[in-house]
């Protein structure tokens, strides 16, 4: 056994190159990012009392997590940075089971090694990483089940493969209380896996034994999750169904996963010039077609098809912004150019994969270390009814939250790197090209300079609602956009005015409308502590132009041009 082998090498390097390109990020912000503030707020008290205390908003359980985070609070202390090097921690362990989920499912080393970097030092993933959000998590649950589940399959010992099972089940049912969506491990791909197993009749009974009691245990959460005071219900299914919304949102989603598997399936895109003559005229027609509507539709307010990276809603991350964009006047990241060759190379890949798997291989078979490599009807059996589940439950969601959003998506990245990485070494070569490489490069450096930026503008509002205060003005009167509003309004209050709180009775008290000439932000009726007087923006200009305050600044990456900070005012009497 080679030194290599032994220890992982490829797969620890896997999860360094997270660590060091996430802190090169600097992700460091004592502000709240989308809702991870309200989960810092969560992982606080859990740290402080042992409590388990939401405070209305969101639907998750947060449970593996805030231990998590308890621990590092006792470590490191209660700052919000401490706290999201947690995730950063989880961030750095999946990457290393991604990889060798990948090896284990038929992927050679090196394949592996390049594809598990194209996934996790995304801008996607980078971005979540420095953050306390529950994706993470979320896709950690999912790729240990997965990984068990293969190995499970692989070993050729009762014993072990028991052993195996019991590894995806705990491990899923554990890491799932941060993202329910994840128990779909237990309840779909377990017992997926089981099927494959059925000749081996002890391993079906202690597995069927094992998935009994995630079921009980994911039941038994679920129970008590429902009956926790300022929990935000989910139901499953909601009437009437917005079928359209949810076709649409279900569409982002799906032309989101080639950009977050992008230096993968690009190199698939040159295909399409090898297959045969009336496919090669089709494929290349929709191709054509698709940017050009892509392109007009950006006209359109809501429009259904896009530009690469999707963005579907305004809770979208990875977008032409190249930050979270909630301030007003956001400035563009990524210019039309841009746009539409990343919107070639992510339809065109997904065209040249069509065109590769209507096609025979003429590869010779490729041997890896693991020489029990599973099947494609294995894989099938194994990927397919979860990733279908999993849209399926996205879906559902549309009805209550009328979103989808695009890191929703991490929880499909397995099943699309392994069905691109064994189709391209069966069917075209036994090592992605050169070209994946540089497209790793490209899309790792793009993943670190946006997590900058993010991280720069929210540590840019800080310094200037700070600079607000300083003159007197109280926090409450300072708009910061929502994000930055929640962790006012926590400030002030044990819970967001959360219209879906039902329990307790009355938790949520409808706002009154703003005065006539006061502007109003995003989800204002949920933070009622927050009367913005004064608001932050990129435009002077915005709502009633500019207060008497300097702006402030901050470099965004890569050309360090500084870009300004408005203080603006919401009230046309405001001094």
């Amino acid at each position: 056994m080679t030194f290599g082998r032994k220890f992982r090498i490829q797969a620890v390097f896997c999860a360094f190159a997270v660590v060091v390109c996430e802190l090169i990020s600097l992700p460091f912000t004592t502000m709240n990012i989308c809702d991870d503030g309200i989960y810092i707020h969560m992982a606080r008290i859990f740290a402080d009392t042992g409590h388990i205390v939401y405070p209305g908003w969101g639907a998750t359980m947060m449970g593996a997590q805030l231990c998590m985070a308890a621990a590092f609070i006792k470590l490191f202390g209660s700052s919000a940075t401490s706290i999201r090097m947690s995730t950063l921690l989880l961030a750095a362990i999946a990457a290393f089971f991604f990889q060798r989920s990948l090896v284990r499912t038929g992927s050679s080393e090196r394949n592996a090694t390049l594809g598990t970097l194209a996934a996790v030092i995304s801008p996607m993933y980078l971005m979540l990483s420095g953050t306390f959000m529950t994706d993470i998590p979320g896709f950690l649950a999912i790729t240990l089940c997965l990984y068990g589940c293969v190995r499970a399959v692989q070993e050729p010992s009762d014993r072990y493969s028991i052993v195996w099972i019991f590894f995806a089940v705990v491990t899923c049912v554990v890491f799932g209380t941060s993202r329910q969506i994840a128990w779909l491990g237990n309840l779909v791909m377990v017992p997926c896996t089981l099927w494959l197993l059925r000749s081996r009749r002890r391993v079906v009974l202690a597995g069927a034994v094992a998935t009994a009691l995630a079921f009980l245990s994911i039941l038994a959460c679920t129970h008590w999750l429902a009956k926790q005071p300022y929990i935000v219900p989910v139901p499953l299914i909601v009437t009437p169904f917005p079928m359209k919304v949810a076709w649409r949102q279900l569409t982002y989603i799906l032309l989101e996963i080639p950009f977050l598997v992008l230096p993968v399936i690009a190199v698939f895109t040159p295909r399409i010039f090898r297959t045969r003559p009336p496919v090669k005229i089709i494929l290349l027609t929709v191709l054509a077609a698709y940017v050009v509507l892509a392109f007009a539709s950006r006209r359109h307010p809501d429009p259904f098809v896009h530009l690469e990276p999707t963005a579907g809603n305004p809770g979208s991350w990875v977008t032409f912004y190249g930050v979270f964009a909630t301030v007003a006047g956001t400035p563009r990241f990524l210019d039309t150019k841009s746009l539409v060759v990343l919107t070639i190379l992510c339809i065109g890949g997904l065209l040249g994969v069509i065109a590769v798997a209507t096609q025979p291989s003429r590869v010779e078979p490729f041997s890896t270390q693991v020489t029990n490599d599973p099947s494609w009807k294995q894989i099938g059996i194994l990927l397919l009814p979860f990733s279908i589940a999993y849209l399926i439950l996205l879906v559902a969601a549309v009805g209550t939250t009328l979103n989808i959003f695009d890191r929703y998506a991490l929880g499909l990245l397995g099943p699309a790197m392994i069905v691109l990485i064994r189709l391209y070494q069966e069917r075209i070569q036994q090592n992605l090209p050169p070209a994946t490489i540089v497209l790793i490069i490209i899309m790792g450096a793009y993943g670190v300079i946006v997590t900058h930026n993010n991280f720069a503008l929210d540590r840019a509002r800080v310094d200037l609602a700070n600079e607000l205060h300083a003159h007197g003005i109280p926090y409450t009167s300072i708009d910061g956009s929502w994000d930055y509003n929640l962790d006012t309004e926590l400030r002030h209050s044990n819970h967001i005015n959360n219209p879906r709180i039902i329990n307790p009775a009355g938790a949520y008290v409808p706002q009154p409308p703003p005065a006539p000439g006061y502007c109003q932000s995003f989800w204002s009726d949920q933070t009622p502590h927050v009367r913005g007087i004064y608001g932050i923006a990129f435009d002077p200009n915005y709502c009633h132009g500019p207060a008497s305050f300097p702006p402030v600044q901050y470099r965004p990456w890569p050309f360090r041009t500084p870009i300004n900070l408005y203080a603006i005012r919401y009230a046309p009497s405001a001094q």
